[in-house]
């Protein structure tokens, strides 16, 4: 079998158990979210943090809810981090430096997952279990949170009641995210993933110095990485690393779980809003975007010219011959797409015009299907500014879902399509600007830009992932792309949910011969062509001095 055929096997099958898994977790998930009843784990948790699951909150109380328990996660894994040192299976390893804690906590709150370290060389069994696997619950749970707040916008009438955030974030830890990371726990484990607490282990020598492994929970923090699209990794190569991702199954198995909850919360979107055709609406734009990038992708990486890349059957560098171009292709798009940010190849070694396509995919808004709730609130707001954007055309007033999309709407989606690309862009100008910065890129050139560029697309996009050859463990960069991940993070769900609020105020407006149907597929191709033409409007200029004129030099 050809490597060009594999790769679309793969990814015929994965589509394949995406297809299978969407219905039932799409149902699954919007039952959890609409139900009255409390199991008794979560009254327990809700008598421990002082919480009435039963009280409404208007988007304000909701969004003090949502920056409260996250500046604290910040807190505590800051300070987890620093003493370090004096913690009990910490493997010997020192307290993280100050830049590098915050850079790290900001990173896994707010689902960035950005490292600027090495986790095998950096990070003991506490931090790893305590602090970094149990933000990837929580920061996962607080994405899916806002993203139902917004959905309860648009089905809800004559309120500016959105639910209650404890309620809906512990359910989505309960009963979505831990049984589901428990199943793929246990999957990876009998495919060859470890999960231990063992130390430092000395498996021989390597260029007359010795070689080490540390042991770990990698099993059960791989599931969360993946499942809630958090990214990092146990250890610095990632999902390349055999004891993360062992076996081409396992890769497979690892991109369907990055991708299942984004796209099945379209299911969910369209069973609360009353309407799944609204969710294949959505679906199906998700779906356009993926799988033209993964055939783009694949295009690239394999018609790369060259006696020795023809030979490999591609562009093997930086790439993990157990799962070949095809695979590394599927996976690079999907958690570019997303915001997991886990990688089974390295970026930085794709042709100049396959690491422009990862990087565009972060700069779309990670929406295709995006991380968890994250994906599906950045395409809802990108439907409100493509409805809008046909009430210009025809000269109506826009509605979608039955609500008016007014000045105040639009301001909000104005703002949130703003904000993230304002801070790629002017980090990655002052990172370029100053004298000490550039010292950190390995290459120079459009390469070099490259580099810094993906640094904050990836940071303020909350992915994770790293264009590799930049030196990010530096005071500037710990400091800047912290920032970016956690003005990323929270600024857009301010208007997130402030648009949740005024939309849940509204009284629905009857549909009409001149309402537009949202749900055909003539919608979809409008909101395709607005989510691309809004993103290369904002970053081509940034593009065209990295990887386009690399790819166009190859």
């Amino acid at each position: 079998m050809g490597p060009v055929l594999a790769g679309f096997l793969q990814l015929l099958a994965l589509i394949g158990a995406l297809a299978l898994a969407y219905v039932p977790l799409g149902n699954y998930m919007a039952k959890v979210y609409s139900s009255d009843k409390h199991w008794r784990v979560e009254k327990w948790i809700y008598k421990g943090i002082g919480a009435n699951p039963d009280t409404e909150m208007r988007w304000l109380a909701y969004l003090r809810g949502v920056l409260a328990f996250s500046a604290v996660g910040v807190l505590f894994l800051y300070l987890l981090q620093r003493i370090q040192g004096v913690l009990p299976g910490s493997l010997g390893f020192s307290a993280i430096s100050p830049a590098q804690a915050f850079n790290t906590a900001a990173s896994f709150v707010t689902n960035t997952n950005w490292q600027s370290y090495y986790g095998e060389q950096a990070m003991g069994h506490v931090v790893q279990t305590a602090g970094l696997a149990v933000q990837n619950f929580v920061s996962a749970a607080v994405g899916i949170a806002v993203a139902v707040a917004l959905v309860r916008g648009f089905a809800r009438a004559r309120t500016g009641e959105l639910g209650n955030f404890w309620a809906d974030l512990v359910r989505g830890i309960i009963r979505i995210l831990i049984p589901g990371s428990v199943i793929a726990a246990i999957v990876l484990v009998a495919c060859g993933a470890i999960q231990n607490f063992s130390g430092i282990h000395e498996v021989g020598q390597f260029m007359g110095g010795h070689q080490q492994w540390n042991g770990g929970a990698v099993a059960s923090q791989e599931a969360i990485k993946e499942f809630g699209t958090n990214g990092g990794g146990y250890f610095n190569a990632n999902s390349a690393h055999p004891f993360e991702n062992p076996t081409p199954f396992t890769n497979l198995f690892e991109i369907f779980l990055l991708l299942v909850i984004p796209f099945s919360l379209t299911r969910t979107f369209g069973v609360m809003v009353g309407s799944v055709k609204q969710g294949y609406a959505i679906l199906a734009t998700m779906a356009t975007i993926w799988l033209s990038f993964v055939v783009l992708m694949m295009w690239t990486e394999f018609a790369h010219h060259g006696s020795a890349l023809q030979a490999a059957g591609g562009a093997m560098e930086g790439k993990e011959t157990r799962f070949g171009v095809g695979a590394s292709s599927i996976f690079a798009v999907s958690t570019t797409l997303t915001s997991t940010g886990a990688v089974d190849s390295f970026h930085s070694s794709f042709t100049g015009l396959g690491g422009g396509i990862t990087i565009l995919g972060m700069q779309l808004g990670e929406i295709a299907p995006g991380g968890t709730g994250s994906g599906l609130y950045g395409m809802l707001i990108m439907a409100v500014i493509a409805v809008f954007i046909a009430g210009l055309m025809v000269g109506r007033t826009p509605e979608y879902l039955g609500k008016k999309i007014g000045t105040r709407e639009m301001k909000l989606a104005a703002c949130y399509i703003l904000i993230t690309p304002a801070l790629v862009l002017i980090f990655a100008a002052a990172s370029m600007a100053l004298p000490t910065p550039p010292h950190s890129m390995l290459n120079s050139g459009a390469h070099g830009f490259s580099e810094v560029l993906y640094a904050f697309t990836s940071a303020a996009n909350n992915n994770g992932s790293a264009f590799a050859g930049l030196n990010a463990n530096t005071d500037w960069f710990n400091t800047m792309t912290g920032l970016a991940m956690v003005l990323g993070r929270f600024l857009p769900m301010v208007f997130v949910l402030a648009l949740a609020g005024s939309l849940a105020e509204q009284k629905p407006v009857p549909a009409t011969a001149g309402t537009l149907r949202t749900e055909k597929p003539l919608f979809t191709g409008l909101l395709v062509g607005a989510i691309l033409i809004i993103t290369g409007l904002t970053y081509f200029p940034a593009l065209a001095l990295g990887p386009l004129a690399e790819g166009l030099a190859s």
